[in-house]
């Protein structure tokens, strides 16, 4: 099983063991980051809509969620510093939730 999700500056892949966040680099190129699910203490989803990009992001132990920012760039998603998270467009939909069921189904 492998999923794709891509994102507005990147792209996440879940494997059925690890999910796998790389990032456009924008500056220095970043590496990705790479969670097993099992660590994974919760996953956040907000749809985007044909104004607004939505977002993924995944929470782990001993570290808070980044907030949404603000602002009509932003609207409401999580900085593109915050490495457990990735803006997604509208058509990406589908495949994120797909993505987040599969993630939340390995933790339990």
């Amino acid at each position: 099983m492998d999923i794709q999700v891509k994102g507005v500056l990147g792209t996440i892949s879940y494997d059925g063991e690890w999910v796998t966040i790389t990032k456009a680099p924008v500056g220095p190129k970043p590496a990705p980051v790479r969670i097993r699910a099992a660590d994974i203490t919760g996953t956040r989803f907000k749809a985007g809509s044909l104004l607004m990009h939505g977002y993924v992001q995944f929470v782990l132990p001993g570290s808070l969620a980044a907030g949404e920012k603000s602002g009509l760039t932003h609207g409401g998603r999580p900085p593109y510093e915050d490495p457990h998270s990735l803006s997604i467009p509208r058509k990406s939909n589908d495949a994120a939730e797909k993505l987040i069921a599969a993630v939340e189904q390995a933790r339990s």
